[in-house]
């Protein structure tokens, strides 16, 4: 695939893209242009905070919900896990169908899957604790949001000008987190008491609806409504390309590998950390997920300044020490913490805070990934979009085999280890040749600038 797969690197520079295009001298910036949002996506972005919002309601407390309706701890785990599964089959899916239907239509069936398998799941599999039925219809479920989200961000890597891109993918997970599990986990821990945690479910499915109509209906951005891979190629190449790219350049393997690690811990503890909050350590199911909001409240606004960080210091060095390295130390105070202080809110609250803003530190590997093959970041961003949906069902796998023998301590030092292996990986991650050159030439007026594949590189990114 030409670098023109992704980018509209083939049209003249009066052809940009609004999203892309530099301002005029003299032209008044709007404020989502002045804080890194490309203004024309900004309802995409407040339409993922909903839509996140809605799906992550039920994070902190659907594993414990099914166990207290008498499944299994271990029947539970393996319910997340075949969700994560097919997120990941999702995920994957995002970056090759939008290089042939277009990032908009990739969000269209997202949105459409959440809600044609959230209904059943409602009133048929869960009145009914029926565990087939929950593994068919949760499990299918688990396509939409990853089509929708991760079809946001292929959108947002294709329509943003290359020196803003790491703020911009800031910008997206601070939306994706604000919603799973930030504000998800704060409206569950306000309408358990009030409503019950089934009616709470319900609550979601407006929240979802919400935000996905209005970022399908106010996003009017030209790059996403078409695909994106060159007319005239063949679907079944555009799909092979996907998964060979990872073959073809190995550091886009790498990459993909660092991305499962980077929050398979995140969602392992989703599974298991409930279970530990409330027996162990003595909080209540509120106070969980209050502790929750409290964990991605601090993760939310670490995303926007480790996006920024990372185009200043370097997208490397930015996800080794603040990411890989942070994450193995407050993987274990999450646990050690709360183990020696009790059910005290403040010292869990800053173990929990310090942990999601040590997330936060992974954020440039969305901009570093396609930077690894120049030519095919639509393929990149498939692969890399695999491995965020892998981490999924990989940390409540690790849960699910590890929790019988080794219990929560064993788990938080596995995936202390991992981020640790990251942090080594992440080495390999050098950018292509082509990327970095680009890099190197002088900067020119934004209105001379060609649009091509091999993005400019900020100051400060190898």
């Amino acid at each position: 695939m030409s670098s023109s797969a992704r980018t509209p690197a083939a049209r003249p520079p009066s052809s940009r893209t609004p999203a892309a295009a530099a301002p005029r001298p003299g032209r008044l910036r709007s404020l989502p242009a002045r804080v890194g949002i490309p203004p024309a996506l900004t309802w995409g972005f407040v339409g993922v905070l909903l839509f996140m919002t809605g799906d992550g309601v039920e994070t902190g407390f659907f594993a414990k919900y099914l166990a207290d309706q008498g499944m299994g701890r271990t029947d539970a785990a393996v319910v997340i896990t075949v969700y994560g599964v097919t997120v990941a089959i999702g995920a994957w899916l995002s970056g090759a169908l939008s290089d042939l239907w277009g990032p908009r239509r990739v969000m269209t069936a997202g949105f459409a899957i959440w809600l044609v398998f959230q209904v059943p799941l409602l009133t048929v599999a869960l009145p009914a604790m029926n565990y087939p039925l929950l593994l068919l219809f949760y499990g299918l479920r688990g396509f939409g949001y990853p089509l929708f989200a991760y079809g946001f961000l292929v959108w947002v890597t294709a329509a943003t000008e290359p020196r803003r891109l790491g703020t911009a993918v800031g910008w997206f997970w601070f939306a994706f987190t604000g919603g799973l599990p930030t504000l998800g986990s704060l409206v569950a821990s306000a309408t358990i008491p009030a409503v019950g945690s089934y009616n709470t479910l319900w609550c979601a499915l407006g929240l979802v609806t919400l935000g996905g109509l209005l970022a399908l209906l106010l996003v009017r951005e030209p790059t996403g409504r078409s695909p994106l891979a060159p007319h005239g190629e063949r679907p079944l190449a555009i799909l092979a390309g996907s998964v060979s790219i990872m073959r073809r350049r190995p550091r886009v393997a790498v990459g993909a590998a660092v991305r499962v690690f980077s929050t398979g811990s995140q969602f392992g503890f989703l599974v298991c950390m409930p279970f530990f909050f409330t027996e162990t350590v003595g909080f209540s199911t509120s106070g969980w997920l209050r502790l929750l909001s409290v964990m991605f409240a601090a993760n939310i606004f670490a995303n926007l300044f480790f996006g920024a960080v990372g185009d200043r210091l370097g997208w490397q060095r930015t996800m080794t020490w603040f990411g890989a390295v942070a994450c193995a130390v407050t993987c274990l105070g999450l646990y050690y913490v709360p183990v020696a202080a009790g059910p005290h809110f403040l010292p869990a609250a800053v173990a929990a805070a310090l942990y999601g803003v040590a997330l936060a530190g992974y954020v440039p590997i969305s901009a570093l990934v396609p930077a690894l093959a120049p030519r095919h970041k639509g393929q990149a961003m498939s692969a890399l979009n695999l491995g965020a949906g892998a981490s999924t069902f990989a940390g409540p796998a690790v849960v699910a085999l590890a929790l019988g023998p080794l219990g929560v301590v064993g788990i938080v030092w596995i995936f202390a280890l991992l981020h640790l292996a990251t942090a080594v990986a992440i080495r390999f991650l050098v950018p292509d040749p082509e990327f970095t050159a680009a890099a190197d030439e002088p900067a020119q007026a934004p209105a001379a600038v060609p649009e091509t594949g091999g993005a400019v590189l900020p100051a400060g990114r190898r």
